[in-house]
């Protein structure tokens, strides 16, 4: 039998191609907005895309303890340079590749703006061909989150049906449309009792940002309806699409992610922070 051919890797010389990014965020903690990152990066993973999931909760990292994986690097050594970027890569379920944060780490909880704009230019070095980037923010309007949202192409907002969240999440929305030229939000509403609590969460949210906000276009994404096997899952430290498929919550997040999936990547950075420099916006070009 002849030899099977050996795989390119690709070289600063030859582009890569553009990649999606989507930025996963909240107004504020505990709408489950990382359980969303991990099961949608995994979902997309099983739906044949090239998946990457960035830890980017730089104080409070917990994206690693969701799958019950033990890194042995994070970003915090990236950041001190103790070593690259390939070896801070763990693999997860189907084939998921995750860049772990540290938790407990006061002093990446607070990098300056600066530091932040470092942290997204050492992710050039990265030579992996990718379909699409998620990066799991912290809470908040912190200048990391408003960072890595500006970054990305698409913001995906993770809200819950309770006035805290509501606000916050409009807060946050308000931001990054007025500061950071954000002009399109992804909306998923979480931990809702069924799909027409989930609709009337989002015409909620939309109706206060059309009338107190107005440039900026939000789009329905889905709901996650609140479930003992999501639950479940959380405490076996798996993700519900893996550990219960036939879930409702896997399910709900399974078509999410077929959405998501139908994206595409554009042909250029959309304006703003250029993320991952040429590497990912721009057609891989070197710099």
């Amino acid at each position: 039998m002849p030899s099977p051919e050996p795989v390119q890797m690709p070289t600063p010389s030859m582009p890569l191609k553009p990649v999606r990014t989507l930025a996963v965020t909240g107004g504020k903690g505990g709408v489950g907005k990382s359980s969303v990152s991990v099961n949608l990066g995994i979902a997309l993973a099983d739906l044949g895309r090239r998946a990457l999931l960035l830890d980017a909760d730089l104080g409070l990292a917990n994206v690693d303890v969701l799958l019950g994986l033990s890194p042995r690097r994070t970003l915090a050594d990236l950041v001190a340079g103790r070593c690259g970027l390939e070896d801070v890569l763990v693999e997860g379920p189907g084939g998921l590749l995750i860049v772990p944060a540290a938790s407990g780490r006061r002093h990446m909880a607070e990098l300056r703006p600066a530091e932040h704009a470092g942290l997204v230019h050492m992710f050039d070095e990265l030579q992996r061909e990718l379909d699409v980037m998620l990066i799991d923010t912290a809470a908040g309007i912190t200048d990391s989150v408003l960072t890595f949202c500006q970054a990305a192409q698409d913001t995906l907002v993770v809200v819950c049906d309770e006035p805290a969240s509501i606000t916050d999440a409009y807060a946050l929305i308000k931001v990054l449309c007025r500061e950071r030229g954000v002009d399109r939000v992804q909306v998923v509403a979480n931990m809702v009792r069924g799909a027409s609590e989930g609709r009337a969460l989002y015409d909620k949210l939309a109706r206060v940002c059309e009338r107190f906000i107005g440039d900026v276009s939000l789009n329905y994404l889905g709901a996650v309806p609140q479930c003992d096997w999501l639950r479940m899952s959380v405490q076996r430290q798996q993700a519900v699409v893996r550990a219960y498929p036939g879930s409702p919550s896997a399910r709900a997040l399974v078509e999410i992610a077929r959405r998501a999936a139908r994206w595409q990547a554009p042909p250029a950075p959309r304006g703003h922070v250029e993320f991952f420099v040429e590497r990912m916006l721009r057609q891989g070009a070197p710099a």
